[in-house]
């Protein structure tokens, strides 16, 4: 695994708490499942319906039967149980998922969110994303701070659909970590190693810097 790609992992399963039903969105935030402490007991929750997903199989534990919404082999852990989507949204829709931890294409600087689709690209739909960030108590976003040219992911308006306006409660980069509210982007750590004046650099939006910096 990258270190940079490490350093966002590690950041954000620090806001996963003893006895949360957390979702973890196709992409990055599903290695989570692999990093949770064996202290922190919660209930991973996939929108294709099941409840208590575990760590990722070993070749041995492989079940082509047991899936995540990403559609990868999982395990599941002593208590878990199965239902159908329609189960699995009104959990969602109904507020009963404490924390969701999702994947961004942007984050503007008032907290919303694009990571559904790239416009001209083939898309298989836009998953349970747009519930997720309506429905879960806190959402957090990771993701690399720039993109493969450079330019920041982070910007002042999102260019891309959006999956949801002021949605973000928490924006992990490789970079930094940002909170978010009334509208109001505030820088609140700097990852290991990296300096205020590179993050301004690679930041497009604005933003407050917090007292802990």
């Amino acid at each position: 695994m990258k270190e940079t790609r490490k350093r966002i992992l590690e950041r954000a399963v620090r806001e996963i708490k003893d006895g949360m039903c957390v979702n973890l969105g196709i992409g990055m935030p599903t290695l989570i499942a692999n990093m949770i402490p064996d202290d922190v007991h919660v209930m991973l929750q996939s929108e294709n319906g099941l409840l208590g997903i575990g760590r990722y199989p070993t070749e041995e534990e492989v079940d082509p039967d047991l899936i995540n919404a990403g559609k990868e082999t999982v395990t599941a852990k002593t208590g878990a149980s199965y239902f159908d989507s329609a189960e699995s949204f009104a959990m969602i829709r109904g507020g009963h998922i404490d924390l969701a931890v999702l994947g961004g294409m942007e984050v503007s600087e008032t907290g919303d969110l694009a990571n559904w689709m790239i416009p001209g690209k083939m898309v298989k739909g836009m998953g349970g994303a747009m519930d997720l960030v309506q429905g879960a108590k806190k959402i957090v976003v990771i993701m690399d701070h720039t993109n493969k040219y450079g330019e920041s992911k982070v910007k002042q308006t999102c260019s891309l659909p959006l999956t949801g306006k002021a949605v973000v409660d928490l924006l992990v980069t490789d970079l930094a970590v940002f909170s978010y509210e009334d509208g109001q982007m505030t820088l609140i750590e700097l990852q290991d190693g990296v300096t205020l004046e590179e993050v301004k650099q690679a930041t497009e939006a604005s933003f407050r810097v917090g007292l802990s910096v």
